[in-house]
């Protein structure tokens, strides 16, 4: 069935299938800027975290300095009992690593689709749709690359809502210039300025980034998740999956789940993962990308 969440996706990828993946190399890319907020987010570290290949630190202070400085988006604050409006999961390494790692959000993306019901439907009715099935890949080159991925992922549903990729073999960003002065605070933030490698990685991330903020419609349509969780809310398995002691995809199995199970989620939230109650009363974590 189509609907505007379906159709509205469908487009985004249609968008992001083009040259905005990867940067003109005579083209100084300007940070996007925003008249209001998309929503919170909160930054999950992905586990390709090229940054330590590069000797440089986590990118959560850039990341987070470029939603501010552009304002798109506003900062979850994990003390408050409001859930962050999406989640942010950030990679890089070379052109070639992330594009594989991006391999994960197309086919969340494709996922997306066919969990709407709109994906036969709206392929054939959108023109260009069909590259989103290769909308990451080719990028890569001979010559070193610094490249970096994000992808938004709604918690209501762990459903990935849209995705950006950047990909830099020179820097083009002036860091010390006063005219690109948010660039040097953004790779400030991070620790990255200063660094061939940590520039270059910043006009990555500010590439992506500008990629999301593109797709602003989608995320904006986009479902929210509920506030505080508790016993009246319930998750049901989308997939084949299974209960975790702990919120890591390396914590202990506690029981295995078949699609379509249903669990009572407890209002525990850490990252992709929610804590959640089997009928049987055994509680445990799953990941929301598993839940419909």
């Amino acid at each position: 069935m189509k609907n505007a969440f379906g159709a509205a996706f469908a487009a985004s990828l249609v968008m992001v299938a083009g040259p905005l993946a990867a940067k003109d190399k005579d083209e100084t890319p300007e940070l996007v800027r925003c008249d209001e907020s998309i929503g919170s987010i909160a930054l999950v570290e992905g586990d390709q975290a090229g940054w330590t290949d590069w000797g440089l630190g986590s990118p959560r202070a850039l990341i987070n300095a470029l939603a501010t400085e552009s304002g798109c988006f506003t900062i979850d604050n994990p003390n408050d009992s409001a859930p962050a409006r999406f989640l942010v999961t950030a990679i890089a390494g070379t052109a070639e690593e992330v594009d594989k790692g991006m391999e994960l959000a197309k086919g969340a993306a494709t996922e997306a689709l066919v969990r709407s019901g709109a994906a036969s439907s709206l392929l054939r009715g959108v023109p260009g749709a069909g590259a989103m099935l290769g909308m990451f890949g080719g990028l890569g080159g001979k010559k070193k690359t610094v490249a970096a991925g994000l992808r938004v992922v709604s918690p209501a549903n762990g459903l990935t809502v849209a995705a950006g990729q950047g990909i830099v073999k020179k820097s083009s960003i002036d860091f010390g210039g006063g005219a690109a002065g948010w660039a040097g605070t953004a790779a400030n933030a991070s620790g990255y300025q200063g660094s061939k490698n940590g520039e270059m990685l910043t006009e990555a991330f500010v590439i992506a980034f500008n990629q999301l903020v593109a797709q602003r419609e989608l995320m904006s349509a986009a479902p929210e998740a509920a506030g505080g969780g508790g016993a009246d809310d319930e998750a049901v398995v989308a997939v084949d999956t299974v209960m975790r002691a702990a919120a890591s995809t390396d914590a202990a199995a506690v029981r295995s789940l078949r699609a379509g199970t249903e669990l009572d989620p407890t209002g525990k939230r850490e990252g992709l993962f929610i804590e959640v109650k089997d009928n049987f009363g055994t509680t445990g974590w799953v990941s929301v990308e598993d839940l419909k």
